[in-house]
């Protein structure tokens, strides 16, 4: 049987003493502050306690005693996403979005409301009940109306400050009953020809029926009643601390669109570059200049012009194209093309010629 050997003594060099070691200290008493929750009848340490979230109990896991009862839950009550294999596309969210989310509704008409997306019975009756109960008809009939303005706006990729401005007019329109007999659709087309005016994006009647489906004539009689509410109204009150502005004198411009102000966009559909397009503006005013097509309307001048000026920078279009755009038969489109051919060395005189070197008048088509 083997016997312990003593570790190896370290051999001291002659003079040398060995320190003395030093005494343990003993630690400072402290009092062990930490709440431990143990079961009363086991007592056993360390403690097996288990928690029952469906229950909301504390459970000793040992004895079974309940040592604690209605815990609160203070996990996430579930994910913020759905299953990926999930193809209801239900939301998990349970507060849902503001009722009516648009910065121009404000005090009352901002209640929190029941809804109905569990897709129960139960929910739909306390909605309808709600909706009856604390339901304004005013506030209801703007909510509608800032949705049906938000999406026509989108349809056509209008900006949001037209569409803001937009609302705001119907707004102002609706708190002083201004429009008594008007249909809810006149009444907005109206407001988008107004407000896409007034940021100097305009539109003309013909766009403005088939972006609404409002008749024409329709539009024009709501937008006469719609001028003359504005220009006694105060002009002040279009401005608003949300960002929304309305430039009144704007909107109490003539009815009609100017040309250029519809060349720019026309010329963008058609994928012309910006200098088309800006010879095309300097073209209108040129042709005003002269009267040369004197009492044609203004989407017919618009398009005669963005075709000269295609012609010209060598980025032909066919008469075909441009009407498809700007909303005018090609033959309206060959018929204003006619008279300023007739009249082009009028028109486009040497001065005129040496201010624009870049536009070559020999590629224009024999008329």
């Amino acid at each position: 049987m083997a016997t312990p050997v003593d570790p190896p003594q370290r051999i001291l060099s002659p003079g040398e003493v060995l320190p003395e070691a030093a005494a343990p200290q003993e630690e400072k008493w402290r009092e062990n502050l930490n709440i431990t929750m143990m079961c009363p009848e086991c007592k056993e340490f360390p403690p097996n306690i288990v928690e029952e979230f469906s229950a909301g109990d504390l459970i000793c896991g040992s004895c079974g005693l309940v040592l604690q009862d209605r815990v609160v839950d203070t996990r996430s009550e579930w994910r913020t996403f759905t299953n990926d294999n999930d193809s209801r596309g239900e939301d998990p969210n349970r507060v849902g979005d503001v009722r009516y989310s648009d910065a121009l509704l404000e005090g009352a008409q901002l209640e929190t409301g029941i809804g109905s997306g569990d897709r129960s019975g139960r929910s739909r009756e306390l909605h309808r009940a709600q909706n009856k109960a604390m339901g304004e008809k005013g506030t209801t009939n703007l909510a509608v109306a800032y949705r049906q303005i938000s999406a026509l706006c989108e349809s056509w990729h209008i900006s949001r400050t037209i569409s803001d401005s937009c609302k705001l007019i119907y707004k102002t329109v609706e708190e002083k009953k201004a429009m008594k007999g008007k249909k809810m659709d006149a009444v907005i087309a109206a407001c988008i020809f107004v407000a896409c005016r007034a940021n100097n994006n305009g539109r003309s009647f013909k766009e403005i029926h088939r972006l609404t489906r409002v008749p024409k004539k329709e539009i024009g009689r709501t937008f006469k009643a719609l001028e003359a509410f504005l220009k006694t109204e105060d002009p002040t009150q279009f401005m608003s601390t949300k960002g929304v502005h309305v430039k009144t004198d704007e909107s109490q411009a003539t009815a009609y669109t100017k040309p250029d102000q519809v060349i720019l966009r026309y010329s963008s559909q058609l994928s012309l570059p910006v200098t088309t397009a800006n010879l095309g503006i300097t073209l209108v005013a040129q042709l005003n200049a002269n009267n040369a097509l004197a009492g044609r309307s203004p989407l017919s001048i618009a398009a005669a012009s963005i075709y000269i000026a295609a012609c010209v920078t060598n980025e032909p279009r066919s008469p075909k194209e441009i009407g498809l755009v700007c909303g005018v038969s090609d033959g309206t489109i060959r018929a204003a093309y006619k008279l300023i051919y007739q009249e082009k060395e009028k028109i486009f005189d040497e001065a005129w010629r040496k201010e624009h070197p870049t536009m070559e008048l020999d590629k224009l088509p024999v008329a």
